[in-house]
């Protein structure tokens, strides 16, 4: 798979991951992405098999805080 293909399914799967455990509810800023990406390693591995630049956690991390507006702490 290419970057910009597991790009859009990682930000479409951020919002299936949230139906799916329950938490429509949680406030975005709340939201783990840790566990978020357990989910994908069960579930959708295929989109976690992407070449990159820096790592793809790194990448599928960003993602998901954008797609969530999070602050990234670091």
């Amino acid at each position: 798979m290419i970057k910009a293909e597991a790009e859009r399914g990682i930000r479409y799967l951020c919002h299936e991951w949230r139906k799916a455990e329950g938490l429509q509810q949680t406030e975005q800023s709340k939201l783990s992405f840790y566990s978020f990406l357990a989910w994908v390693r069960d579930h959708h591995p295929t989109y976690l098999d992407f070449r990159t630049s820096t790592s793809i956690t790194d990448d599928v991390e960003r993602w998901f805080e954008s797609e969530f507006r999070q602050t990234a702490w670091r």
